[in-house]
Parts: structure tokens; C-alpha cells; sequence
């Protein structure tokens, strides 16, 4: 039932309340219009199923909240952390994926990249079963702020050429998608609903630019049928190929747990205002981190099956739910549901189809960079000392390698093959965490103050 102070004028929903009927679709019709942008424009990017991944989206949120007792609200959506090394696995070992523009789906490399995303969901289990066991602290310390947020930054800025190339198909149209979604992000802050969609919206409005200019296919939602089975793919486990998929992208959970944390801790922070104003105990969700990741594992473990994108706990989601005071997990399963329910409409699928390159090339080059952004920001947050030699060697190790290699060498390999895995070589996001980890790993065993220097912490600004 809802829950409401009413000395104090309090309305809002705690994770346990169940609004009524109306209240309870009508929410999660809002929670599915903030994920839906950027969920369907990753599966754009990396060639998935649109309707494959609504479905999974809904079905891997569900589950997820099921895992997690109904004790975190959180909806599920697709990463954009993951799409460099989606594309470049496809682009290795499904060459026709991305050679021709209007490949809108490649069934071969989503079966072989689903078998990386499944090994991405048993690496978040079993940091989160291993966080319950030993603590956090423990773990932040082999991956520490730095390796985190600078292998955030390459996963973002490695994608740079990707977004050109995809706004170089009119440059035009690419310019003017960017420059009104920047706007809309800059100036609908704390508008509501509108100010939580200004991709959907600049995707809109870049849309509508391209039609005099031939750029849309209208006669593909014509022919698409209204009602239609989503293209379920199973991962490709029999393939040689897909084990080389898992190391490469079950690494980039490196740099999307602390954006999962980071996520629970703003959840908390808002349902315990609320429940304080309401008269009622802290739920205090922010200890729940290890239960969180294994979360965000079944979630994965879900969409790899089925064939989506990789998936995260969606922040738009999470604002939302503060702008609305409503943290009720029914509603978010609600939402699941109507996601579910939008997979199997094939005109939509078809009309998402339509979006020109050019606009995804311009929203492309704004969300790339954020994700790059994001890595800035939570060197930032944790007050990162920069002026320390450990610090630097990691951070300017995994950057140069992880960027310079992807923009330099052959199909972005470093040429260090490994039978059964990397037979072509390593690729340079993967390359480039696994030397910043064993670096850190070296100043652990090998600490300065063994060799009588002094020891210097975080900032403490």
C-alpha cells in the first residue's frame, strides 16, 4: 500500500510499498521511457536484437530484484561500458558485423559475445560473494580508484574513431544531434521527466532533421510485422573463438562495479530521508554491496542468455526514482513486465532500425566522452593522489596502453597471442587492465616504505 505521514504531508514509497494499480503501471510506463534511449542505442552500436534486448532488460530486472530479496531498487538496462569490447570482438571474429551500414543485426558475433557477458555475471557473483566474505577495503585495494576510473577512460575514449566514423556518414545531421542533446542536458536540468531524456529527445529532433535528406527507411517499419517473436539467440559455448570473448569482456566489470556501488550508495541516501521523514527505521541498503553486484550478476547471466546487452544499474533510473519519491520494487518489476511486453511489438524494433548512422554518430560522441568523464570524475571523487609516483605509473600506464593501443595498432591487439584465447593478440582495453592490476599488485607486495620511502595517502581536500 502507499505509504504517507500524514502529520508531516509525506507521501512516498519505500522498496516494500505497493502503490495501487494505476499508480503502479503508470510509474513504470515512466521508469521504462527513462531507461529506454540508451538501453535500444547500445543495442544499435553493437548490432543486438532491439527487441531481444527490451525483453531481456525486463526479464534480467525482475530476476534481479528477486536475487536481492526485493531489498534494492534498481532497473536494469545496457552498458555502454561495454561497447568497445563488444565491437571489437565482433569486428575479430564476425568481420561482416560492421561492414556494412545497414546491418542492423549479427546474430554470429551476439552469440559469441554472449558467452563474454555470461563470464561477465560469474565475475560480479563472486566479487559480490567475496565482498560479503572479506569487506570491501580488501578488495579496493587491488582494484583501487585508479585503476578503475582510468580504465573507465579508455573504455570511453577508445571509442572516439567509432563515433566519428559513424558521424562522418553526414556530417550535418551528426552536428546538429550532438549540439541539441548537449543542450538538453545542459538546460532541461530539473525539469521533470523531460530533463531525464536528452538522448531520447536529441535523438528525436536529429531524426527528424535527416528525413529531407534521405537518410531514413521508412518502407523497414512497413514491412515489419506489428506482433513478432524476438530473434533469441543461445551463447555460442561450442566456439573456440567465445572463450577469448569472456577474459576480454568480463575485465570491463572492473570499472562498472564502482559504478554499481556508487549507485547503491546513492539509492541509500535518498530512501533513508524518505523513511526518516515517514517515521521509519534507515533500511540502509548501502551495506548491501556485495548482494548488489551478485544482482547485477544474475542480471547479466540473463541477458547473456538470451541474447541483450550487457547490463547495468541504470543512474537515470535511479534519478528518477529520487525526483519521484517512489523506491518501490513492485513498480520496477511493473516496468520489467511492460519491457517484456514492448520486445515483442516488431514495428517498434523496426522503427528503431531507422535511426540514420549520422545520429547515432553525433548522440555517440557525447556519451563516449561521458563515459571517459565518468573515469575523471571518480579518480576525482576519491581524491586520488596524483602527485604520488604509484599512483601515476598506474593511471599512465593503463591510459597509454589501453587508448594509444587501440588507436595504433592493428585491429587495437597487442601482438602477444594466446592459444585458445588471444590467438590474434590481446586487445588493448584488456591489455591495458591487466598491466595496471599487476602494477598495483607489485607496489603490494614491493610497498615503498620497504624501502624507506614515505608512504603518501589519497588527498584529504
Amino acid at each position: 500500500m502507499a505509504t504517507s505521514a500524514v502529520e508531516k504531508k509525506v507521501f512516498g514509497y519505500l522498496p516494500q510499498d505497493v502503490p495501487p494499480w494505476g499508480a503502479m503501471i503508470s510509474l513504470g510506463i515512466q521508469q521504462v521511457l527513462t531507461m529506454f534511449p540508451a538501453t535500444v542505442l547500445v543495442a544499435i552500436l553493437t548490432k543486438f536484437d532491439v527487441g531481444v534486448t527490451l525483453l531481456a532488460s525486463g526479464l534480467g530486472t525482475i530476476i534481479a530484484l528477486l536475487v536481492s530479496n526485493r531489498k534494492i531498487p534498481m532497473y536494469y538496462g545496457s552498458s555502454f561500458s561495454y561497447i568497445s569490447v563488444v565491437i571489437t570482438t565482433m569486428s575479430l571474429y564476425a568481420n561482416d558485423c560492421f561492414a556494412d551500414p545497414a546491418t542492423f543485426y549479427c546474430p554470429e558475433g551476439v552469440k559469441i559475445v554472449q558467452v563474454g557477458i555470461m563470464g561477465t555475471a560469474i565475475v560480479e557473483i563472486l566479487v559480490g560473494l567475496l565482498i560479503m566474505r572479506i569487506g570491501k577495503a580488501a578488495l579496493d585495494k587491488v582494484l583501487p580508484p585508479v585503476i578503475t576510473g582510468s580504465v573507465a577512460m579508455v573504455i570511453g575514449i577508445a571509442l572516439a574513431g567509432a563515433a566519428l566514423g559513424m558521424a562522418g556518414a553526414h556530417w550535418g545531421v551528426a552536428l546538429i544531434t550532438l549540439i541539441v542533446t548537449v543542450a538538453f542536458s545542459v538546460y532541461l536540468q530539473g525539469k521533470g521527466l523531460l530533463g531525464m531524456l536528452p538522448i531520447l529527445l536529441g535523438a528525436i529532433v536529429g531524426y527528424i532533421v535527416a528525413i529531407p535528406f534521405g537518410l531514413v527507411n521508412f518502407q523497414l517499419v512497413a514491412d515489419a510485422a506489428w506482433v513478432r517473436v524476438p530473434a533469441i539467440t543461445l551463447p555460442a559455448f561450442a566456439d573456440p573463438r567465445a572463450w577469448g570473448a569472456v577474459v576480454s569482456i568480463s575485465l570491463i566489470a572492473i570499472a562498472t562495479i564502482p559504478e554499481s556501488t556508487a549507485h547503491l550508495y546513492q539509492m541509500s541516501l535518498y530512501i533513508d530521508a524518505l523513511a526518516k521523514e515517514l517515521g521509519k527505521a534507515p533500511l540502509e541498503i548501502k551495506k548491501l554491496i556485495g548482494l548488489n553486484l551478485i544482482a547485477d550478476g544474475a542480471d547479466d547471466l540473463i541477458v547473456g542468455f538470451f541474447g541483450g546487452c550487457a547490463g547495468t544499474n541504470y543512474g537515470e533510473n535511479n534519478s528518477l526514482m529520487a525526483i519521484t519519491r517512489n523506491y518501490s520494487v513492485p513498480v520496477l518489476m511493473a516496468a520489467g513486465v511492460i519491457a517484456i511486453l514492448l520486445g515483442f511489438i516488431g514495428k517498434l524494433a523496426a522503427l528503431v532500425n531507422t535511426v540514420p548512422v549520422a545520429v547515432t554518430g553525433g548522440l555517440a560522441i557525447y556519451l563516449f566522452g561521458v563515459i571517459g568523464m565518468q573515469g575523471v570524475a571518480l579518480i576525482q571523487s576519491e581524491k586520488v593522489n596524483l602527485f604520488e609516483p604509484r599512483q601515476l605509473a598506474v593511471g599512465a600506464t593503463i591510459l597509454v596502453c589501453g587508448i594509444g593501443g587501440n588507436l595504433a595498432l592493428k585491429d587495437g591487439l597487442f601482438p602477444f597471442p594466446i592459444p585458445g584465447i588471444f590467438p590474434n593478440g590481446i586487445p588493448a582495453i584488456v591489455f591495458s587492465a591487466i598491466v595496471g592490476i599487476l602494477m598495483n599488485l607489485l607496489f603490494l607486495l614491493l610497498p615503498p616504505k620497504l624501502f624507506g620511502v614515505e608512504e603518501r595517502e589519497n588527498l584529504n581536500l
